[in-house]
Protein backbone atom coordinates (compact mmCIF):
# COMPACT_ATOMS: atom_id res chain seq x y z
CA UNK A 1 0.00 0.00 0.00
CA UNK A 2 1.08 3.74 -0.57
CA UNK A 3 2.11 5.01 2.84
CA UNK A 4 2.42 8.98 1.01
CA UNK A 5 0.12 11.25 1.22
CA UNK A 6 1.45 14.86 -0.39
CA UNK A 7 0.09 17.26 2.18
CA UNK A 8 1.76 20.11 0.23
CA UNK A 9 -1.30 19.86 -2.12
CA UNK A 10 -3.73 21.20 -0.15
CA UNK A 11 -1.87 24.62 1.36
CA UNK A 12 -2.74 25.11 -2.50
CA UNK A 13 -6.31 24.01 -2.95
CA UNK A 14 -7.82 25.46 -0.18
CA UNK A 15 -9.14 28.81 -1.22
CA UNK A 16 -10.48 31.39 1.18
CA UNK A 17 -14.11 31.46 1.79
CA UNK A 18 -15.38 34.39 -0.98
CA UNK A 19 -14.91 37.50 0.93
CA UNK A 20 -17.14 39.37 -1.57
CA UNK A 21 -20.52 37.65 -0.27
CA UNK A 22 -19.27 38.26 3.43
CA UNK A 23 -19.00 41.74 2.64
CA UNK A 24 -22.46 41.83 0.72
CA UNK A 25 -24.01 40.17 3.42
CA UNK A 26 -22.91 42.98 5.85
CA UNK A 27 -24.21 45.45 3.95
CA UNK A 28 -27.65 44.22 3.26
CA UNK A 29 -27.39 44.65 7.02
CA UNK A 30 -26.32 48.32 7.09
CA UNK A 31 -28.98 49.29 4.66
CA UNK A 32 -32.03 48.11 6.43
CA UNK A 33 -33.92 49.53 8.80
CA UNK A 34 -32.73 48.26 11.95
CA UNK A 35 -30.93 48.51 14.82
CA UNK A 36 -27.12 48.53 14.23
CA UNK A 37 -25.51 44.77 15.31
CA UNK A 38 -29.48 44.26 16.53
CA UNK A 39 -29.03 40.80 15.64
CA UNK A 40 -25.34 40.45 17.33
CA UNK A 41 -23.58 36.95 16.74
CA UNK A 42 -26.26 35.95 14.36
CA UNK A 43 -25.34 39.24 11.73
CA UNK A 44 -21.74 37.52 12.14
CA UNK A 45 -22.44 34.23 11.44
CA UNK A 46 -24.88 35.26 8.80
CA UNK A 47 -21.86 37.13 7.08
CA UNK A 48 -19.48 33.65 7.69
CA UNK A 49 -22.34 31.71 6.00
CA UNK A 50 -22.84 33.79 2.86
CA UNK A 51 -18.74 33.39 2.68
CA UNK A 52 -18.66 29.48 2.49
CA UNK A 53 -21.72 29.03 0.49
CA UNK A 54 -20.66 31.92 -1.99
CA UNK A 55 -23.63 33.58 -2.53
CA UNK A 56 -25.65 36.52 -0.99
CA UNK A 57 -28.50 36.26 0.08
CA UNK A 58 -27.44 33.32 2.10
CA UNK A 59 -29.33 30.09 1.15
CA UNK A 60 -31.15 28.35 4.24
CA UNK A 61 -29.27 25.59 5.75
CA UNK A 62 -31.42 22.29 4.33
CA UNK A 63 -29.38 19.59 4.67
CA UNK A 64 -27.14 19.62 8.07
CA UNK A 65 -25.30 16.06 8.94
CA UNK A 66 -23.61 15.08 12.45
CA UNK A 67 -21.03 12.90 10.97
CA UNK A 68 -19.16 11.17 14.09
CA UNK A 69 -15.81 9.29 13.99
CA UNK A 70 -15.35 6.23 16.24
CA UNK A 71 -12.10 4.29 17.31
CA UNK A 72 -10.83 3.00 20.31
CA UNK A 73 -7.51 3.83 22.21
CA UNK A 74 -4.93 1.84 23.60
CA UNK A 75 -4.03 4.64 26.49
CA UNK A 76 -7.80 3.53 27.43
CA UNK A 77 -6.48 0.05 29.19
CA UNK A 78 -4.54 2.35 31.47
CA UNK A 79 -7.74 3.74 33.04
CA UNK A 80 -7.48 7.59 32.25
CA UNK A 81 -11.58 7.28 31.79
CA UNK A 82 -14.37 6.74 33.70
CA UNK A 83 -15.68 5.04 30.70
CA UNK A 84 -15.21 1.42 30.19
CA UNK A 85 -11.89 0.48 27.85
CA UNK A 86 -13.52 -2.88 26.84
CA UNK A 87 -16.78 -2.56 24.50
CA UNK A 88 -16.95 1.25 25.85
CA UNK A 89 -17.28 2.74 22.57
CA UNK A 90 -19.01 -0.14 20.61
CA UNK A 91 -22.23 0.45 23.09
CA UNK A 92 -21.48 4.56 22.60
CA UNK A 93 -22.00 3.34 18.56
CA UNK A 94 -24.91 1.17 19.38
CA UNK A 95 -26.74 3.84 21.28
CA UNK A 96 -26.24 6.12 18.16
CA UNK A 97 -27.11 3.63 15.84
CA UNK A 98 -30.43 2.84 17.52
CA UNK A 99 -31.24 6.51 18.08
CA UNK A 100 -30.96 6.45 22.11
CA UNK A 101 -27.85 8.65 22.60
CA UNK A 102 -28.18 11.95 22.79
CA UNK A 103 -26.81 12.89 19.43
CA UNK A 104 -29.29 11.16 17.89
CA UNK A 105 -32.38 12.38 20.21
CA UNK A 106 -31.15 16.24 19.65
CA UNK A 107 -30.29 15.61 15.79
CA UNK A 108 -33.84 14.68 15.39
CA UNK A 109 -34.84 17.95 17.12
CA UNK A 110 -32.87 20.15 14.93
CA UNK A 111 -34.01 18.43 11.33
CA UNK A 112 -30.22 16.96 11.19
CA UNK A 113 -28.52 13.70 9.39
CA UNK A 114 -26.81 11.35 12.03
CA UNK A 115 -23.46 9.29 10.37
CA UNK A 116 -21.32 6.98 12.37
CA UNK A 117 -17.71 6.23 10.56
CA UNK A 118 -16.39 3.45 12.64
CA UNK A 119 -12.45 3.53 11.60
CA UNK A 120 -10.87 1.74 14.73
CA UNK A 121 -13.71 0.54 17.11
CA UNK A 122 -12.19 -2.75 18.92
CA UNK A 123 -15.19 -4.83 17.91
CA UNK A 124 -16.65 -7.24 15.40
CA UNK A 125 -17.16 -5.71 11.98
CA UNK A 126 -20.22 -7.48 12.06
CA UNK A 127 -22.09 -5.81 14.39
CA UNK A 128 -22.44 -2.74 13.03
CA UNK A 129 -24.15 -2.09 9.32
CA UNK A 130 -21.79 -2.10 6.44
CA UNK A 131 -21.83 1.33 6.20
CA UNK A 132 -20.55 2.36 9.33
CA UNK A 133 -17.31 0.08 8.93
CA UNK A 134 -16.87 0.48 4.88
CA UNK A 135 -14.08 3.12 5.49
CA UNK A 136 -12.40 0.93 8.88
CA UNK A 137 -8.83 0.42 9.18
CA UNK A 138 -8.50 -1.71 11.98
CA UNK A 139 -9.90 -2.80 16.00
CA UNK A 140 -8.38 -0.54 18.42
CA UNK A 141 -4.90 1.66 18.49
CA UNK A 142 -1.63 1.01 19.79
CA UNK A 143 -0.88 2.16 23.58
CA UNK A 144 0.82 5.73 22.75
CA UNK A 145 2.71 6.53 25.97
CA UNK A 146 4.72 3.34 24.63
CA UNK A 147 4.25 2.40 21.17
CA UNK A 148 2.62 4.00 17.90
CA UNK A 149 -1.09 4.19 17.55
CA UNK A 150 -0.69 3.39 14.25
CA UNK A 151 1.47 1.49 11.11
CA UNK A 152 2.65 4.27 8.30
CA UNK A 153 0.22 2.26 6.42
CA UNK A 154 -2.87 2.32 8.77
CA UNK A 155 -2.39 6.22 9.25
CA UNK A 156 -2.21 7.21 5.20
CA UNK A 157 -5.08 4.68 4.80
CA UNK A 158 -7.40 6.64 7.72
CA UNK A 159 -6.66 10.07 6.46
CA UNK A 160 -7.30 8.94 3.15
CA UNK A 161 -10.50 7.55 4.65
CA UNK A 162 -11.48 11.34 5.92
CA UNK A 163 -10.69 12.35 3.08
CA UNK A 164 -13.58 10.14 0.86
CA UNK A 165 -16.19 10.51 3.71
CA UNK A 166 -15.89 14.40 2.98
CA UNK A 167 -16.27 13.74 -0.76
CA UNK A 168 -19.41 11.54 0.11
CA UNK A 169 -20.87 14.03 2.29
CA UNK A 170 -20.07 17.18 -0.32
CA UNK A 171 -21.68 15.22 -3.45
CA UNK A 172 -24.49 14.21 -0.94
CA UNK A 173 -25.78 17.49 -0.97
CA UNK A 174 -24.89 18.11 2.75
CA UNK A 175 -24.56 22.20 3.57
CA UNK A 176 -23.07 22.12 7.20
CA UNK A 177 -21.45 19.43 9.02
CA UNK A 178 -21.31 18.93 12.80
CA UNK A 179 -18.45 17.20 13.60
CA UNK A 180 -17.73 14.56 16.46
CA UNK A 181 -16.22 11.98 17.78
CA UNK A 182 -16.97 8.58 19.85
CA UNK A 183 -14.01 6.98 21.47
CA UNK A 184 -12.95 5.93 25.19
CA UNK A 185 -9.72 7.63 25.90
CA UNK A 186 -9.57 10.14 22.90
CA UNK A 187 -9.29 13.21 25.32
CA UNK A 188 -5.90 11.76 26.17
CA UNK A 189 -5.03 11.04 22.98
CA UNK A 190 -5.95 15.16 21.76
CA UNK A 191 -4.32 16.13 24.91
CA UNK A 192 -1.00 15.08 23.85
CA UNK A 193 -1.48 16.61 20.13
CA UNK A 194 -2.45 19.76 21.62
CA UNK A 195 0.33 19.46 24.24
CA UNK A 196 2.87 18.61 21.65
CA UNK A 197 1.64 21.50 19.11
CA UNK A 198 1.49 24.36 21.37
CA UNK A 199 4.33 23.30 23.03
CA UNK A 200 3.02 23.05 26.62
CA UNK A 201 3.75 20.77 29.55
CA UNK A 202 1.45 17.40 30.26
CA UNK A 203 -0.33 19.58 33.47
CA UNK A 204 -1.59 22.54 30.82
CA UNK A 205 -3.28 20.42 28.69
CA UNK A 206 -5.11 17.38 30.63
CA UNK A 207 -8.28 17.84 31.63
CA UNK A 208 -11.37 16.01 33.39
CA UNK A 209 -12.66 14.11 30.39
CA UNK A 210 -15.03 12.18 31.15
CA UNK A 211 -15.36 13.45 34.74
CA UNK A 212 -12.38 11.49 36.45
CA UNK A 213 -10.90 11.90 40.28
CA UNK A 214 -7.56 13.49 41.06
CA UNK A 215 -5.84 10.02 41.10
CA UNK A 216 -7.26 9.18 37.92
CA UNK A 217 -6.23 12.26 36.49
CA UNK A 218 -2.50 12.01 37.77
CA UNK A 219 -2.78 8.36 35.70
CA UNK A 220 -4.01 10.38 32.70
CA UNK A 221 -1.41 13.33 33.19
CA UNK A 222 1.99 10.96 33.58
CA UNK A 223 -0.17 9.40 30.24
CA UNK A 224 0.58 12.21 28.57
CA UNK A 225 3.47 13.37 29.97
CA UNK A 226 5.07 9.93 28.51
CA UNK A 227 3.00 10.30 24.95
CA UNK A 228 4.53 14.02 24.60
CA UNK A 229 8.07 12.46 25.04
CA UNK A 230 7.46 10.36 21.92
CA UNK A 231 5.64 12.91 20.14
CA UNK A 232 7.97 15.45 20.08
CA UNK A 233 10.55 13.85 18.13
CA UNK A 234 8.56 13.90 15.21
CA UNK A 235 6.34 17.26 15.44
CA UNK A 236 7.76 18.01 12.01
CA UNK A 237 5.96 15.66 9.75
CA UNK A 238 1.82 15.34 10.72
CA UNK A 239 1.05 12.11 9.37
CA UNK A 240 3.79 10.84 11.52
CA UNK A 241 2.75 12.71 14.58
CA UNK A 242 -0.89 11.31 13.79
CA UNK A 243 0.46 7.80 13.58
CA UNK A 244 2.71 8.10 16.55
CA UNK A 245 0.97 9.33 19.04
CA UNK A 246 -2.71 9.53 17.37
CA UNK A 247 -4.86 7.05 16.25
CA UNK A 248 -7.29 6.07 13.48
CA UNK A 249 -10.20 8.53 14.45
CA UNK A 250 -7.89 11.69 14.51
CA UNK A 251 -5.44 10.91 11.05
CA UNK A 252 -9.52 10.74 9.84
CA UNK A 253 -10.88 13.65 11.05
CA UNK A 254 -8.09 15.46 10.22
CA UNK A 255 -8.00 14.36 6.30
CA UNK A 256 -11.40 15.04 6.94
CA UNK A 257 -11.22 18.81 7.89
CA UNK A 258 -8.72 19.57 5.13
CA UNK A 259 -10.84 17.74 2.28
CA UNK A 260 -14.15 19.34 3.17
CA UNK A 261 -12.02 22.74 3.30
CA UNK A 262 -11.17 21.95 -0.37
CA UNK A 263 -14.71 20.60 -1.23
CA UNK A 264 -15.96 24.09 0.13
CA UNK A 265 -18.37 21.98 2.46
CA UNK A 266 -18.19 24.36 6.29
CA UNK A 267 -17.78 22.15 9.57
CA UNK A 268 -18.61 23.10 13.17
CA UNK A 269 -16.21 21.28 15.64
CA UNK A 270 -17.16 20.14 19.31
CA UNK A 271 -14.96 19.08 21.40
CA UNK A 272 -11.27 18.57 22.70
CA UNK A 273 -10.61 15.66 19.79
CA UNK A 274 -11.72 17.75 16.77
CA UNK A 275 -9.83 21.06 18.09
CA UNK A 276 -6.61 18.78 18.23
CA UNK A 277 -7.57 17.38 14.44
CA UNK A 278 -8.10 21.12 13.34
CA UNK A 279 -5.05 22.11 14.82
CA UNK A 280 -3.07 19.15 12.87
CA UNK A 281 -5.04 20.40 10.16
CA UNK A 282 -3.79 24.04 10.62
CA UNK A 283 0.08 23.38 9.99
CA UNK A 284 -1.03 21.58 6.77
CA UNK A 285 -3.41 24.06 4.91
CA UNK A 286 -3.11 27.30 7.14
CA UNK A 287 -6.49 28.50 5.56
CA UNK A 288 -8.42 25.81 6.39
CA UNK A 289 -9.52 27.14 9.49
CA UNK A 290 -11.87 30.03 7.88
CA UNK A 291 -14.19 26.74 6.75
CA UNK A 292 -15.01 25.57 10.30
CA UNK A 293 -16.84 27.42 13.39
CA UNK A 294 -16.08 25.97 17.20
CA UNK A 295 -19.43 25.37 18.77
CA UNK A 296 -18.37 25.41 22.16
CA UNK A 297 -16.60 25.23 25.02
CA UNK A 298 -16.23 22.28 26.75
CA UNK A 299 -14.17 23.52 29.79
CA UNK A 300 -10.99 21.39 28.60
CA UNK A 301 -7.57 23.37 28.83
CA UNK A 302 -6.10 21.20 25.21
CA UNK A 303 -9.47 22.69 23.51
CA UNK A 304 -8.84 26.21 24.91
CA UNK A 305 -5.16 26.10 24.04
CA UNK A 306 -6.00 24.66 20.51
CA UNK A 307 -8.92 27.59 20.05
CA UNK A 308 -6.55 29.93 21.11
CA UNK A 309 -3.82 29.32 18.57
CA UNK A 310 -6.96 28.37 15.33
CA UNK A 311 -7.97 31.79 16.76
CA UNK A 312 -11.74 30.82 16.76
CA UNK A 313 -14.30 31.55 19.17
CA UNK A 314 -16.76 29.07 20.80
CA UNK A 315 -19.73 30.07 19.57
CA UNK A 316 -21.69 28.87 23.12
CA UNK A 317 -20.14 28.19 26.78
CA UNK A 318 -21.85 24.64 27.53
CA UNK A 319 -19.20 22.79 29.15
CA UNK A 320 -20.46 19.48 27.45
CA UNK A 321 -17.58 17.25 27.42
CA UNK A 322 -19.36 13.82 26.46
CA UNK A 323 -18.29 14.00 22.82
CA UNK A 324 -20.56 12.76 20.48
CA UNK A 325 -21.10 15.96 18.76
CA UNK A 326 -23.63 16.87 21.34
CA UNK A 327 -21.90 20.37 21.93
CA UNK A 328 -21.22 21.34 18.13
CA UNK A 329 -24.78 20.18 17.30
CA UNK A 330 -26.46 22.95 20.43
CA UNK A 331 -25.00 25.47 18.41
CA UNK A 332 -26.73 24.33 15.31
CA UNK A 333 -30.43 26.53 15.76
CA UNK A 334 -27.98 29.28 16.01
CA UNK A 335 -26.64 29.00 12.54
CA UNK A 336 -30.26 28.06 11.18
CA UNK A 337 -31.27 31.24 13.14
CA UNK A 338 -28.28 33.08 11.18
CA UNK A 339 -29.03 31.67 7.60
CA UNK A 340 -33.22 31.86 7.96
CA UNK A 341 -32.71 35.78 9.17
CA UNK A 342 -30.52 36.92 6.18
CA UNK A 343 -32.18 34.49 3.89
CA UNK A 344 -35.50 36.03 4.47
CA UNK A 345 -37.01 37.91 1.40
CA UNK A 346 -36.03 41.82 2.18
CA UNK A 347 -34.99 44.17 -0.66
CA UNK A 348 -32.33 43.41 -2.59
CA UNK A 349 -29.63 45.04 -1.85
CA UNK A 350 -27.22 42.47 -3.97
CA UNK A 351 -27.78 41.71 -7.16
CA UNK A 352 -25.04 38.95 -7.81
CA UNK A 353 -23.39 38.52 -11.95
CA UNK A 354 -24.47 36.67 -14.24
CA UNK A 355 -24.05 32.66 -12.87
CA UNK A 356 -20.68 30.97 -13.99
CA UNK A 357 -19.94 27.47 -14.39
CA UNK A 358 -18.40 26.35 -11.09
CA UNK A 359 -15.16 25.12 -10.71
CA UNK A 360 -15.10 21.64 -10.41
CA UNK A 361 -13.02 20.73 -6.97
CA UNK A 362 -11.03 17.86 -6.90
CA UNK A 363 -12.26 14.36 -5.25
CA UNK A 364 -9.94 12.82 -3.07
CA UNK A 365 -9.43 9.96 -5.21
CA UNK A 366 -7.82 12.27 -7.95
CA UNK A 367 -5.79 14.32 -5.51
CA UNK A 368 -4.25 10.42 -4.09
CA UNK A 369 -5.28 8.24 -6.84
CA UNK A 370 -7.68 5.55 -5.59
CA UNK A 371 -8.30 4.69 -2.11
Amino acid sequence: MDTTVDLDTFSSLVERPDESARRAAEERWQELDRPRNGLGRLEELGAWLSSVQGRSPVRPLSAPKVVLFAADHGVARLGVSRLPAQGGTAARVRAVLDGTAPVALLARRFGAGVRVVDVAVDADAADFPGEVTEHRVRRGSGRIDVEDALSPEETAKAFRAGMAVADEEADAGTDLVVLGDLGVGATTVAAVLVGALCGTDAAAVTGRGSGIDDRVWMVKCATVRDSLRRARPVLGDQLALLGATGGADFAAITGFLLQAAVRKLPVVLDGVVSAACALVAQRIAFRAPEWWRAGQSSGEPAQAKAYDRLTLTPLQEQGITMGEGVGALMALPLLQAAADTLAEKMPELFVPAAPKEPARLPTAAELLGKL
